[in-house]
This record gives C-alpha cells, structure tokens and sequence, in this order.
C-alpha cells in the first residue's frame, strides 16, 4: 500500500483528519502564521502565535512543533512546520521549501503513528490522514506541498509489512490547481520505486532480479524493454561487463527500456533523443581488491543509478513529454571468486577501446563505458549517466550534493539549473586536462584508474569521457553521496535509500522537450 493523496478547497478547521500541518515562518519578532494557516489562527482564537512561542516553535526551516486543537478544530492536532525566513517581496515560497516543510511534517506525524500503530491483535491500524494547509496558492506550490508529503511520507516495508501503515494525505489549496497532484504522485512513485530498489537486499535484486523489475516497469508503463542476458553480452562484445559481472554466481545483465511519446506517431524524425545510462551494480564487495567490512555495508546501493533510471523512466512514461527517451542499465555484482577477473586483466569494452584494470573496485565505470559505446547507435542529442561512482564525490561535496561533470560547459549548466528545479542539490565540476595522462596505460589504450589519489572523481569522469559516442553532448552525475543516507531523516529524505538523481532526469527529459535544453 502506498500513501495516497487527493487536493481539496476544504476549510482547514473543518477538515477530517487526524492532523492538520500549517506553516510558520521565522522572523525577527518570534514565528509569525504563512498562509493557509489563518482559518485555524481564527478558531483557536486568535492565540496561535503566541502559543508557538510558548511551545518553543521559532519558525527554522523544518522545525516540527505540535499542539492539540482543544476541540476548536475537527483534527484532534496541529502540527506547526517551519518554513524559514519570509520569502522576499513578492515573491512565493520556493518549492523546494514547501517540498522539505511538508516532508519533515508528514514524517513526523507518520512515524508517532507508526509507534503507535496496531489494533491490539497484532495487525496493522490505519494509517494516519494528515491535511496540509501549507502555502498551495498556485498549482507550483500546491504541487511542491504534494510531492513533499508523498516523499515524506514513504517507508520501506518490504521486510517487516505493516509496520508502518501508510497515510492519507489531503493538499488544502486555495485556488484551482489542475494536474498538481497527478504529477506530484508520477514523480512521487519514481522516486519510492527508486527508494524500494536501493534498500532491497542484494540477495533478492541479482542483476536478473533487477534486469526483470526493469521489465515489470515496463510493462506497467507502456515502454519498449529489451535485456541481454550473459551469452549476448559476450557474444556481442559488452568486455566491461562481461569482466565486472565474471566473479560472481549471478551474471550480468544490460536492460534497455524506451519511451516513444504518443504525439510522436509518424514524427519520431522530428524528436530529440535522451539517453540515460545507470550504473547498476547490485552489489559491490570490490571484486579482488576486496572493500574493508565497513565499507560493504551500504554496497547494496551501487545500483542507485539504474534505479534512478527506472523510476525516470516510468514517470516520464507518466508525464508524456514530446521526447525520446531512452534509459541503458548495465548490470553486474562486484564479487571475489576463482573467476573474477584479476587487476592488469585487460578488457576490450564495446566499440573496441582496452582498459588495462588496476582495481577491480573501480569497476562501476567499466560497465558504464560499455552502455556509452552502445548509445552511439542510438543517435542522442543529449546523453547522461548517473552512477554511484567515486568515493571522492563524497569527500569533495558531502552527502548531500551531487556532482555533474560534462564535454560540453552548456549542458553542465543547464543540468544544474534542472536539478535546482526539480530540487535536487548538483554543484557543476570540471573536467581537467592534466588528469587525463594518469589513465595512460602501457598495455591497453586506457587504465581504469589513476596512480595519484587525488582528484579522484574528476579522473572518473575523464574516463567516461573516452567513451562518449565523437559529437554527442553528455553529462555525468556522480550521487555516490546523495544516493543512501546513512545519517538521519530530514526533510523528505528518509534514512537508506533516498531515489537521488531520479527528479533532475525527469527534468532533463522535460526540458528537452520544451526546448530549455
């Protein structure tokens, strides 16, 4: 079951539910009420404010402060968010604001439900209805509201079902706001299937697991689904995969799904082409050059790529932008075993290139290369991939912030401004030169990686770079970072698997369509 939502002109005194979230903004005075919370200021009487005040709530941007309505509302609670300073002059609430402030209300509202769920016989209660009367005077911010909550309000229950029962949300906007909440729950949906995939176990999402989910989707979703399995791959010359996915019982697998719009019948020649390409490997023990223990503790998230791809492609079948798109999955397990292929192995990637490997635990950017040489086939106008990468990026950018690196300095920032969009924090990274001669190999055209330790993600985009099909503008985003969340929730942002990087390809493929790229 998942949360569900609906958007409603409902007085937020009146409305049934189980809690009722306004918001409250910081200033210099103490918190003051944003809009949408002034019909339940009125029936409390005026006191709201003051009563904050008293409670602790100052306004800080996803601060949580509850109180009982005392019978002067139909919700038996309140619960007050903050939303940070004021916007300025007239400007509206940012909805990346409006996302986090209804994401950390909804959590904490739903996680005190689920401590307290159950019926005294060992099933599951219901799931708590919660009304945001947040700022929805538009359909921008009335969506932002909605896709906030949907995101806070997930939880993974795959291993222990019922333990926490999802709830009903209910957006109290102030205007008519037509398809907000159909596209607030197509990118909601992309981002938990994304969520689900990254905290699945490795032992139940194989390369083949992953590969059939990736056709599930596409099924369901009304896209094109092609999978090599392992005698194609080497048969048809996928080395980079082949070599990664060798050592391990469970063998590799590329999936390709495809999104043909339907305005596009009889002017397919008239659209652009987008291809994504995901790193997807299931789990990443390091191969030969064996990861410490601690570090394979979250190696069930080196997927994060493909599952990115997979939620994108199933919202963007959702949201039918006039474009192509097409998403590669190449995937693999990472494993150590008396077939996996040794460090000076050399590999012959898609297309023909030789990469002398050196770390067998730089092995996500083999399997990527193949998936670039085979997009040049495909004729993209735009090409990006998206992996869990380099251990780098979290050094250099923090958890939360991902890297995009690219050939072409307008494609860079035009993924950064759609990420900023979508509300995802992607800082631009360049690309130097005089990294490149570290990858110089003297058996193969290429190394996989680098002598000097420094620099680290930087040189594995340079490498990516060696196979990007000659002429065709790519990106790269590295969310080693972002992609799992080992601190604590905030935001919409649960603990584990978080779906990084799925909005900003939705929004790449939109903006492709719309012309903004």
């Amino acid at each position: 079951m998942t949360t569900t939502l609906s958007i409603s002109s409902a007085a937020p005194r009146s409305v049934d539910a189980d809690a009722v979230v306004i918001g409250v903004i910081k200033t210099a005075d103490g918190p003051a009420l944003a809009p949408g919370a002034a019909d339940i200021d009125e029936a409390l009487g005026g006191t709201l404010t003051a009563t904050l005040a008293v409670l602790g709530g100052t306004g800080q941007a996803e601060d949580v402060t509850r109180l009982p309505s005392g019978g002067a509302l139909a919700a038996p609670l309140i619960a007050a968010v903050g939303l940070g300073p004021a916007p300025d002059g007239a400007a509206g609430f940012d909805p990346e604001t409006l996302r986090r402030a209804a994401g950390a209300a909804v959590r904490v509202l739903t996680a005190a439900a689920a401590a307290r769920a159950g019926n005294g016989d060992g099933t599951p209660g219901p799931g708590p209805r919660i009304a945001l009367a947040l700022p929805a005077r538009d359909a921008a911010e009335a969506e932002a509201v909605a896709l906030g909550g949907l995101l806070g309000g997930y939880s993974f229950t795959r291993y222990r079902p019922g333990a926490s029962p999802p709830a009903a949300l209910r957006v109290l906007a102030s205007a008519d706001v037509p398809g907000a909440g159909e596209r607030a729950r197509a990118l909601a949906d992309a981002v938990s299937l994304a969520r689900d995939l990254v905290n699945t176990a490795p032992s139940d999402l194989v390369p083949a697991a992953l590969a059939a989910e990736a056709e599930r989707v596409a099924a369901t979703s009304g896209l094109a689904a092609e999978v090599l399995d392992e005698k194609d791959l080497t048969e048809d010359g996928y080395g980079g995969i082949v070599g990664v996915g060798q050592g391990s019982a469970h063998p590799p697998r590329l999936a390709r799904l495809e999104y043909t719009p339907p305005q596009a019948t009889g002017a397919a020649e008239q659209l652009k082409t987008v291809v994504f390409v995901g790193k997807g490997i299931t789990f990443d023990s390091g191969g030969l050059s064996l990861k410490p223990p601690k570090s394979m503790e979250t190696m069930k998230s080196d997927m994060g790529g493909a599952a990115a791809i997979i939620g994108a492609m199933q919202a963007i079948a959702a949201l039918r932008p006039a474009v192509h798109v097409i998403g590669y999955l190449p995937l693999a397990e990472n494993m150590p075993s008396g077939t996996a292929q040794r460090p000076s192995d050399v590999l012959t990637i898609y297309g023909g290139k030789t990469v002398e490997v050196l770390n067998t635990d730089a092995e996500g950017r083999l399997v990527l290369a193949d998936a670039l040489a085979r997009s040049a086939a495909d004729h993209p106008d735009v090409l990006v991939d998206v992996a869990t990468l380099t251990g780098a990026q979290l050094v250099a950018l923090g958890p939360r912030i991902a890297a995009v690196m690219s050939n072409d300095d307008g494609l860079r920032d035009a993924v950064v401004a759609a990420a900023g969009r979508a509300g995802e924090a992607v800082w631009p990274m360049p690309l130097p030169a005089e990294l490149r001669k570290g990858l110089d190999s003297t058996v193969a055209d290429l190394a996989n990686v680098a002598p000097d330790r420094y620099g680290g993600m930087l040189i594995a985009g340079l490498f990516l770079r060696e196979f990007v099909p000659d002429g065709v503008r790519w990106a790269h985003l590295d969310i080693a970072g972002p992609a799992f969340n080992e601190g604590a929730p905030h935001g919409y942002t649960p603990k584990g698997g978080t779906g990084a990087a799925t909005r900003v390809l939705v929004q790449v493929a939109v903006d492709v369509a719309e012309g903004r790229l």
